[in-house]
């Protein structure tokens, strides 16, 4: 990628939506401890299911870790949160973490979630995350040009959407 390219992509983050967007599946089994008394996972869990598919998505996508991108002074804080609960999750089910994430505004990751059964597609909750990012004090910054170009590097027809 040109420096020129990469400075546009940079300058245009925030109207890239249709631009950058990465997806993956991942696949989850119900573990006994996150279920309640109902036999059914208890709701806080859904949240935590969400992290998996996020960072399995970073780290299968981007090629980087959680702890990477902060090693290198980005961090993103979730700073909002909305979840469906569509259905329950018993013990032992096999669920699948479909994870997408898409760049929102000028400075935030959303990521898209949806968790379903994995034989029956029955879906279990669905919902989104959004996450800015920080630096290591927790002050805005915009996002690195190095991470732009990682996620641009790693999103299929990136440059062809671009002329739509």
């Amino acid at each position: 990628m040109a420096m020129l390219d990469l400075v546009e992509q940079t300058a245009s983050f925030g109207h890239a939506a249709g631009m950058i967007r990465l997806s993956d599946v991942l696949q989850l089994r119900v573990r006994y401890s996150e279920t309640d008394q109902m036999g059914t996972f208890y709701n806080s869990r859904a949240l935590e299911w969400f992290e998996c598919g996020r960072t399995e998505l970073m780290r299968r996508k981007l090629g980087m870790s959680y702890a990477a991108l902060e090693a290198r002074g980005a961090f993103l804080p979730l700073v909002e949160a909305h979840l469906e609960f569509l259905g329950p999750a018993r013990y032992d089910d096999l669920l699948e973490i479909a994870s997408v994430v898409q760049v929102w505004g000028r400075a935030k990751l959303r990521f898209e979630v949806q968790i379903h059964h994995a034989e029956s597609r029955k879906p279990v909750v669905r919902g989104y995350t959004v996450h800015a990012f920080t630096d290591r004090l927790g002050k805005p910054i915009r996002p690195p040009a190095w991470f732009v170009e990682v996620m641009t590097r790693a999103t299929p027809n990136a440059g062809t959407a671009k002329g739509q």
